[in-house]
């Protein structure tokens, strides 16, 4: 593809009403990605180098939300709510700054599953000399859809659906509402859409006839039509949320992963999984999680901002919260919970533990019920244990506190202090044993129940 300016505009500024949400439609999430990001990463997998985003009037999370995830774009209000030539002409100030893009893609902030791929054939299309293209996609049912009237290789016009005729409602290929036009012909083309309808909306689809009539080159570029799905409610968001995850699925096992039971597997936009990783059933990659080759994830875990390393093995029932990284071959065991800590090579915590804010040296042992006690009510602190310790089962570890290599920590004990290397600690009272108590104590209860019969 040659190399030339491209500006996307993405219109993000329709208010979402039927999500009954008081966050805004397009930072709704799907695969642990808001909407909006999902465009604006594909748009920039395709190759533009400058950002335009039209929000509503009020908008301001979405305002916030770009300021922190895409700084460079351009935002344009939409003050009134006249239709998608309306939202586009919002941003007309970015077709002309600093000068007029070669390549003009316009899309929509709510739909989120387009690939990269389908996007750059539209630009690809664009560089074979159209002027105006529409990506459009064969639909299973058109009921609905606006549908694209072509003449061999052109196309004709985009006719809404309550608007056709019955031969066109007959058309199967039809407008995913994506449009890319060559920059020095947009601000002019949009202009020429100023013949309102009754409703005093403006459509952006007005413009594929308007090109046609004046006898540019149009054209349609078509894709599946599961990468078009547009979301307006919650049963449009879990429907993509159903799509993205038999795409995240799918390209996991293709890329050599094992997933015993796939429908069952959540994975979000940015999950690694390396080669014959085994990922068994029920289990949730929130974002931010990479999986080394060979490990195994098990039954019920859920993962989130962690890193596994080659070999490892994680559950069934564990938890890794943001920062676990756990090393070559290390164990995390059922009902064991890893938060912003390093779990060395070898290392195992095989039972019912909390470690957070730590690190465990290599082939260390940690034994049933141990937790890291990392917070005052104020501050978190650090525990750091060495390797080859052997922690007893229902040790607490409060930090900050240093175990250090080889030292042995007793069953049941509260470390409160630093253990040398090699040492062994105990933290607890001493057993005192008195000989026919308990006998005692039972009788006097079992008395003490009868008297109350």
């Amino acid at each position: 593809m040659p190399t030339s300016d491209c500006l996307a505009v993405v219109l993000a500024a329709g208010e979402g009403t039927r999500m009954r949400s008081a966050l805004p439609k397009v930072l709704h999430k799907v695969g642990g990605r808001p909407l909006l990001d999902h465009v604006i990463a594909t748009v920039r997998a395709a190759g533009a180098d400058r950002l335009a985003v039209v929000i509503g009037a009020g908008a301001d999370q979405v305002r916030a939300h770009l300021a922190a995830t895409a700084p460079d774009a351009s935002l344009h209000v939409q003050a009134e709510r006249r239709g998608t030539a309306h939202a586009a002409l919002a941003a007309r100030a970015a077709f002309a700054d600093p000068a007029p893009a070669a390549h003009v893609l316009i899309l929509f902030g709510d739909t989120p599953l387009v690939r990269p791929q389908t996007v750059r054939a539209l630009r690809d299309r664009m560089d074979a000399g159209a002027d105006l293209v529409v990506l459009g996609f064969e639909a299973s049912d058109p009921t609905g859809y606006g549908r694209l009237v072509t003449d061999g290789d052109r196309l004709v016009r985009i006719v809404e659906e309550k608007e056709a005729d019955a031969a066109t409602r007959a058309i199967r290929l039809s407008n995913s509402g994506i449009m890319g036009i060559r920059g020095a012909l947009l601000p002019d083309l949009l202009e020429s859409i100023g013949n309102a309808n009754a409703k005093g909306e403006f459509y952006l689809t007005d413009a594929a006839e308007i090109a046609a009539g004046r006898g540019l080159v149009t054209a349609v570029v078509t894709g599946p039509e599961a990468e078009f799905v547009g979301i307006n409610d919650r049963a449009q968001l879990a429907a993509a949320e159903a799509l993205f995850q038999a795409r995240a699925r799918a390209a996991a096992m293709a890329g050599g992963a094992t997933l015993t039971a796939p429908e069952t597997v959540f994975l979000s936009h940015d999950t690694v999984l390396g080669r014959d990783v085994t990922v068994e059933p029920n289990v949730v990659f929130a974002p931010g999680v990479t999986v080394g080759d060979g490990a195994e994830i098990r039954a019920f875990s859920h993962l989130e901002g962690a890193t596994v390393a080659p070999g490892a093995i994680v559950g069934p029932y564990a938890r890794l919260r943001p920062g676990a990284k756990v090393g070559p071959g290390a164990h995390i065991g059922n009902f064991v919970e890893i938060k912003n800590a390093t779990i060395a090579e070898g290392a195992k915590i095989n039972h019912l533990s909390y470690i957070g804010d730590a690190s465990v040296g290599a082939r260390t042992n940690v034994g049933a019920g141990t937790i890291t006690c990392n917070y005052d009510g104020v501050f978190k602190h650090a525990t750091v244990i060495g390797a080859g310790v052997f922690v007893g089962s229902q040790t607490t570890l409060v930090a900050p506190v240093t175990v250090g290599d080889g030292a042995f920590t007793a069953a049941g004990s509260v470390i409160t202090e630093d253990v040398p290397a090699d040492a062994m600690a105990f933290g607890r009272a001493r057993q005192a044993v008195k000989p026919g108590a308990g006998k005692a104590k039972r009788e006097a209860l079992l008395a003490r129940k009868a008297g109350k019969g």
